[in-house]
């Protein structure tokens, strides 16, 4: 046998096996969420149902926690970008001896754990303002580390920015607002777009720095954690075939999209 066919036996059999762990799982949790057993379970197979889909849809905690992740994501979202942005024009514009110790102060909360992320934010409001734990706790949280994510993002973008694009409307006469409405910020546009996706995915599925700065409230997040510590329902397997279905229907729309786009232009 040559060594070319040996590799690619080798090659193939990893790729199976690579895919096999990645999506068995989520194949097992599929076949569960239509099986008529109240426990999860594939074998034994006792009748195939859409039971537990409505149960899923009849749980007003689940609604109300989907509720709750979108206004967080939504605030998130707006104050992350907003920080991101001005804390990249900050970087890049101004020349000053700090700068490396900002960059490492603005970006540190990226590397420290959710908990203490979450704890802390907790403790300042509650000490700081008598502001007890909630949604508004819970965006504050999130929003200190999201908020590097976008900077780093927004930065990447910046620094190819051709500065002489300014220069030249400077000496045509814009003022300061014009050439960051008009120049600036639809450069960066493309950035902002990304930074405003990451922040909204990075909150919606969030869980340590919530848990610990939402208090009493909950997100879809941390009612799906609260499921599972009592009781590991079939309605979560259902929730979770909600969402990969929902996933694949937007990547086939963006990838349907993207290839119009490309005959189009093409």
């Amino acid at each position: 046998m040559k060594s070319n066919t040996v590799l690619q036996i080798v090659i193939g059999g990893y790729l199976v096996l690579f895919f096999a762990y990645l999506f068995l799982p989520l194949a097992f949790m599929g076949v569960v969420a239509f099986n008529t057993s109240s426990i999860p379970q594939v074998t034994p197979w006792e009748g195939f149902t859409f039971h537990w889909f409505g149960v899923l849809f009849a749980d007003s905690q689940m609604w109300q926690g989907l509720g709750n992740s979108f206004i967080v994501a939504f605030f998130v979202v707006i104050f992350s970008v907003s920080i991101g942005l001005g804390a990249t024009l900050f970087l890049t514009r101004m020349r000053f001896k700090g700068r490396d110790g900002a960059y490492a102060i603005l970006v540190s909360p990226i590397l420290t754990p959710g908990i203490i992320l979450g704890i802390s934010t907790f403790l300042f409001w509650d000490k700081a303002f008598h502001l007890s734990g909630g949604l508004w706790t819970a965006i504050m949280g999130q929003t200190t580390f999201i908020s590097g994510y976008c900077m780093l993002l927004i930065m990447a973008r910046a620094q190819r920015f051709d500065k002489t694009q300014e220069d030249a409307a400077f000496d045509l006469g814009a003022t300061h607002g014009q050439v960051f409405w008009k120049i600036t910020l639809p450069f960066l546009r493309p950035a902002l777009l990304s930074a405003a996706a990451l922040a909204f995915m990075q909150s919606f599925e969030n869980y340590n720095t919530t848990l610990f700065a939402i208090g009493f409230e909950q997100t879809l997040p941390i009612y799906i954690g609260s499921k599972l510590r009592q009781f590991i329902s079939p309605a979560m397997n259902a929730l979770a075939v909600v969402f990969i279905v929902l996933t694949i229907i937007g990547a086939a729309v963006y990838e349907y999209r993207r290839r119009r786009e490309s005959v189009a232009a093409g």
